[in-house]
């Protein structure tokens, strides 16, 4: 009977447990509820506020490519912009040129000749004797650049012959080459 009375005070102790357990569990789901609904109400309300967007940006962007033989390439075009950071970091190796409320100007300097100039580009001499490149051969006398007055006297026949005929340029080595070749043969600046 012992054993009876104290499996009897240990399943009231045990019940006793359980219902306060259960009680302190319900009050909790219920704070948790009311203060879940509060605080989610607070939230949607920060976030409204916070990530209020009128929407990406649309700008005018104008890209221009800057060659050593001084032809600048100028490209168009419009940039949507969702995140500066993003759009930044896009022209890190540009240069800002200008910036308007509708548009931005980067140039960016090349390391080598226009395509153009490679592939119609000739060196000539004009007939006032300037060193110059030429759209084409030297005859139809479409001058792109000039450099400098040349000492036709001073230039061997052939070299003076190949102003004359043109030469074409075809690439940045070939371009520094002539440039180099014929400053010997300088006779002022213009």
């Amino acid at each position: 009977m012992k054993v009876f009375q104290v499996i009897k005070k240990q399943k009231g102790h045990t019940l006793l447990i359980i219902f306060l357990l259960l009680l302190v569990s319900g009050v909790s789901v219920l704070f948790n509820q009311a203060f879940s609904s509060a605080e989610r109400g607070q939230a949607e309300s920060d976030l409204g506020e916070a990530f209020e967007v009128s929407g990406p940006a649309t700008m005018d962007v104008t890209l221009q490519y800057m060659y050593l033989d001084g032809e600048v390439i100028e490209e168009k075009t419009k940039e949507t912009i969702w995140s500066m950071e993003d759009f930044w970091a896009q022209y890190e190796d540009w240069t800002l040129l200008r910036q308007s409320e509708g548009g931005m100007v980067f140039q960016k300097e090349i390391d080598d000749i226009s395509p153009a100039l490679k592939m119609n580009g000739y060196f000539g001499i004009t007939e006032d004797g300037v060193l110059s490149i030429f759209e084409g051969v030297p005859q139809d006398e479409q001058v792109i650049q000039s450099f400098f007055q040349v000492d036709t006297k001073k230039l061997k026949s052939k070299q003076h012959s190949e102003l004359v005929n043109g030469i074409p340029i075809g690439d940045k080595h070939h371009y520094e080459e002539v440039l180099e070749a014929f400053a010997e043969y300088k006779e002022s600046e213009f």
